[in-house]
């Protein structure tokens, strides 16, 4: 019988086995199917179903996340740009038709990119026209770039402006003895974002900070949009939107057609009518017109020329160490594609910057690359777009120039560290924490008894040593005395205005400057100049990669020891009270023996799995 029962596992798990491949070269057929050769561009109207947000650089999803539903659409701001150009051109465009129900934002830089290609197509002679239910700021900066603004009758519009509340957990920390060890560079006054962890509420520095910059940013919009259409009563119907409301008994959409807010006021189904009437009918389109979509005709329209002389790096989003999926900017894998492009003889090279920072190694090892441009006579020109602060700022610090927009964020020239410990809440539990050490640093940090003196001093050693290398850079580039740079850093946040008075950067432009500008000092000739844009990826679907992919250890921090080893200590006490609660008979158990660390990170999956233990 027990032959009978070891066989008949070996054959289900052969099945089982069987089963996954399939289902993994079912995934592949159908990722590749999706990602498959995109329809023929004909005739017709482009729509520019802007379902989502606009980013620098598209996050990749799996076949498996898409199926599931639920994935937000992530619109790339130099695609749209450059289809918008091309249609422009293409005499198979017959307009523009801009769907903005369901358009999320991408940042005020991001956004009057595109905005200013759609007016390039309206110079171009071609119509423009914009439909929503509602059109909040973002929305509405595209928006006043048409030629005519529709809006539902059920719908309105509605500016927001910049600002909001933020969540402060320290009296809940206390409150179940959760302790926040932040370690922070002496002036770091304005380093707010370790405020939610040690207060119940904005302190006096961050909240003039963030009102100021705040302000600057909402008076940026409110610029771009009245230019765009002078008509409308955008600063009066902002100030006061109760007033205008009261004003048309009540009806939001009413409202806004009174400010010279939109145009018209109409559903859906004229909105087609009118756009088949400019473009043609077509039976296969449900709407009723002829149809471009957006997709196809980026796929038709826009290429990234591999062998052009100026290169463009992107770094958006987080910075973190070693490698990571497109969507975040990993230290070593921007590295590496410098240092390819490099090799590859580029003349020029811009970075595109799009992020609040991250780690401060990544930062390093991305300055580190784009200095060892700059020392193959390659000059450098880095491009700011949305953010461009604290980590973001450092690795623009190795160009030779900086140009960012007035709305672009940038500066917080300032470091700090964080992670908690819960000596209170074991205290409050009756579950005492002692042991044994060798050295002073034994066990630390300790998560749960609390972290030591020694442990202390290193780590606050750790970020002040940061803080002080992050001013010399920073006044090391800018020509600056380090005092000065010490006097606008603490962690400060600038628009781009106030950082071009302050000396952070150099002069106002967007990427196509930056890209001139590139050319420029490379004193390459011509106006137009053909770009490679250096793009991460493989050939292989992304949950492929991800099942074939290592965990990344290269380029982790000399403090990232904090991390890892706390985490599995806890995760380890966790498994040692389950294992009590499970425990039956005698035991023959090595209590004293060290902690399998690695088998406790597999058995809880980190921290979802530490938490899930918890609710276990």
């Amino acid at each position: 019988m027990s032959f009978a029962r070891w066989a008949w596992k070996l054959l289900v798990g052969i099945k089982d086995a069987m089963v996954l491949v399939f289902m993994i070269l079912f995934f592949t057929l159908l990722y590749a199917v999706l990602k498959g050769a995109p329809d023929p561009v004909h005739a017709g109207i482009l729509h520019v179903d802007l379902d989502g947000v606009i980013v620098e650089e598209a996050a990749e999803v799996d076949p498996f996340t898409a199926l599931t539903g639920g994935v937000m659409q992530e619109f790339e701001r130099r695609d749209l740009v450059a289809a918008l150009r091309a249609a422009a051109e293409d005499d198979r465009v017959e307009g523009v038709a801009l769907d903005l129900d369901g358009f999320l934002g991408g940042g005020q830089v991001a956004i009057q990119d595109v905005a200013d290609a759609l007016q390039e197509v309206r110079d171009a002679g071609k119509s423009v026209t914009a439909y929503a239910i509602g059109y909040s700021d973002d929305a509405y900066q595209l928006a006043v770039h048409a030629d005519e603004i529709w809006l539902d009758p059920m719908g309105g519009v509605a500016f927001a402006g910049p600002g909001g509340s933020n969540l402060y957990f320290a009296e809940a920390m206390d409150r179940f003895g959760i302790t926040a060890n932040i370690y922070r560079a002496g002036d770091n006054d304005y380093k707010s974002a370790v405020e939610p962890y040690q207060r119940a509420d904005m302190s006096p520095e961050a909240r003039e900070n963030a009102q100021q910059l705040a302000g600057a940013i909402f008076e940026n919009w409110l610029d771009a949009v009245e230019r765009a259409r002078p008509e409308a009563d955008v600063r009066a119907y902002a100030a006061d939107p109760v007033a205008a409301l009261d004003a048309a008994d009540g009806d939001l959409a009413e409202a806004s057609l009174a400010a010279g807010l939109v145009d018209k006021l109409a559903p859906r189904r004229e909105w087609h009518a009118m756009l088949a009437e400019l473009g043609g009918t077509s039976e296969k389109n449900p709407d009723g017109y002829k149809v471009i979509p957006l997709r196809d005709y980026i796929a038709d329209k826009v290429d990234n020329d591999v062998t052009a002389d100026i290169a463009v790096v992107t770094v958006a989003g987080t910075i973190v160490d070693g490698s990571a999926p497109v969507g975040s900017a990993a230290g070593t894998d921007i590295a590496n594609l410098i240092d390819d492009a490099v090799d590859d003889g580029i003349e020029a090279l811009v970075i595109r910057v799009d992020s609040p920072g991250g780690s401060a190694l990544a930062s390093e090892r991305i300055r580190q690359a784009v200095l060892r441009a700059k020392d193959a006579d390659i000059p450098v020109v880095a491009s700011f777009g949305n953010v461009a602060a604290s980590g973001g700022y450092w690795v623009a610090l190795a160009a030779d120039e900086i140009m960012a927009e007035p709305a672009s964020i940038t500066g917080s020239i300032g470091v700090f560290g964080i992670f908690p410990s819960f000596e209170g809440t074991l205290d409050q539990l009756g579950i005492g924490v002692d042991g044994v050490k060798t050295t002073p640093l034994s066990g630390e940090p300790d998560i749960l008894g609390g972290p030591s003196d020694a442990a202390d001093r290193l780590v606050q050693a750790g970020v002040d040593q940061t803080y002080v290398r992050f001013l010399a850079l920073t006044a090391a580039n800018r020509d600056m005395e380090v005092a000065s740079v010490r006097d606008l850093a603490g962690g400060r946040v600038y628009d781009g205005g106030t950082a071009r008075q302050l000396g952070l950067i150099d002069s106002f432009g967007g990427i196509d400057d930056a890209i001139a500008r590139a050319a420029e000092l490379a004193e390459l000739e011509g106006e137009d100049h053909d770009v490679r844009w250096l793009e991460r990826g493989s050939d292989l679907p992304p949950f492929l990669r991800g099942l074939m992919a290592s965990e990344e250890v290269e380029g982790a921090s000399a403090y990232a020891w904090m991390g890892g080893s706390s985490e599995a200590r806890l995760m380890a006490a966790v498994r040692e009270a389950r294992g009590l609660l499970q425990t039956r008979g005698v035991q023959a158990r090595c209590l004293a023996c060290p902690t399998d660390l690695k088998q406790t990170r597999a058995e809880t999956g980190g921290w979802r799995g530490f938490v899930e233990a918890l609710l276990d």
